[in-house]
């Protein structure tokens, strides 16, 4: 039996969203921006599904800027204020997403400073080393609102006026909080925040940036006056309505899907914590996800004990990339201070939806077998 328990990465498409979409690929095929009735039917989808994202978050529909996914919505914040500016300081925390930092370096290319607001043991901001980025007028801070690897919690809130007092845009990245935690826009004090639909049960290639009525940003798209001349090009209208479909799912279930995955993420790790000796829980002591648990066994490489659950019809994430070419474990737990060694033996478990409780049991009975195997050889973490 197949289980999977890697949602922070991608979620089965809901069966009631795949219902929503498939008359957006035949029947329903006209381009929204024609006027004719088959274009207006599509107009009146997208407009429908913006509806249904601006209320998951609780923004307005014309703060919805529809994109292919999070990381372009992430390109679009960081590049779309760079464009409109001379270069200057660009922050970011350093539990950010690859789609934030690789943005922010491509513009370090072009003339921004870069600079890292430092994590605290926990997972969670360093509040020192962020009022010294701030002291320093970034003309741009990006926080993740949640970490997809350790699933800790940022205050985005709670730092929200500090931060506004600096003059400092502020992108919030809360691709892996929607759905999972109530997600407020207005009241997180965000500039822009970015989602992605195949985090929440959509389709992958939707995605959309939230932002801030009063703010004027450069598109990355050029050519067309789709989403108010914000994102050039005809709209994947099947693919949208799959994300407004979605939405309004995850918003009108959301304290049902928090509460299932609570309890089963404090059940595996109770199972943990009593039958894995030695075993190292990241982030626990802090908030957290509901379906996000991060760990390691000392001496045991992520990667191996990932390849071996996988054989053996587990799929989870590894927070090392050692076995890939690259040599650096995570650079969340780097930069939590976690030692290299134990760094590279991380594993994610994320919890979805649909996931029981039996499936739960079967991997940490399945990951005592691999482990035990792995033990057998030897110590297997990466040098």
């Amino acid at each position: 039996m197949a289980i999977y328990l890697d949602h922070n990465a991608t979620t089965a498409l809901d069966e009631r969203v795949l219902q929503a979409m498939l008359p957006y690929f035949r029947e329903e095929y006209g381009n929204p921006s024609s006027l004719h009735q088959s274009g207006r039917r599509a107009r009146t989808a997208l407009d429908t599904a913006r509806e249904q994202v601006a209320a998951l978050v609780n923004a307005h529909p014309s703060q919805v800027v529809f994109t292919s996914g999070g990381t372009e919505a992430n390109n679009l914040a960081l590049k779309g204020i760079a464009m409109r500016r001379a270069p200057g300081l660009l922050a970011l925390s350093a539990a950010e997403h690859a789609s934030v930092i690789g943005p922010a370096q491509a513009l370090a290319r072009q003339g921004w400073q870069l600079q890292a607001v430092a994590l605290a043991d926990s997972g969670q901001l360093d509040g020192d080393s962020l009022q010294d980025v701030l002291d320093r007028r970034p003309a741009l801070l990006a926080l993740m609102m949640a970490n997809n690897e350790t699933g800790v919690l940022f205050d985005v809130a709670g730092v929200a006026p500090t931060i506004h007092e600096a003059g400092t845009v502020l992108l919030v990245d809360a691709v892996q909080a929607v759905g999972k935690l109530p997600v407020d826009f207005a009241a997180s004090g965000a500039h822009l925040m970015s989602l992605s639909a195949h985090k929440i049960y959509g389709p992958k290639g939707a995605g959309a940036l939230i932002v801030d009525k009063a703010l004027d940003i450069e598109p990355l798209l050029h050519g067309g006056e789709q989403e108010k001349s914000r994102r050039a090009g005809t709209e994947n209208v099947a693919a949208i309505v799959g994300f407004g479909k979605a939405a309004e799912l995850a918003l009108a279930e959301l304290e049902q899907r928090h509460t299932h995955m609570r309890a089963l993420q404090q059940h595996l790790e109770q199972r943990l914590r009593v039958e894995m000796s030695k075993i190292v829980l990241f982030g626990a002591e802090v908030e957290r996800l509901p379906n996000t648990t991060y760990f390691a066994i000392p001496g045991i490489d992520g990667e191996t004990l990932i390849g071996s659950l996988d054989q053996a019809g587990v799929a989870v994430a590894s927070g090392s990339a050692c076995g890939s070419g690259d040599v650096d474990p995570s650079h969340v737990l780097l930069a939590m201070g976690v030692d290299r060694a134990l760094a590279s033996a991380a594993v994610r478990v994320s919890l979805g939806k649909d996931t029981c409780r039996e499936e739960v049991d079967a991997f940490v009975d399945q990951l005592k077998v691999q482990v035990k195997m792995l033990q057998s050889f030897g110590s297997l973490a990466c040098a």
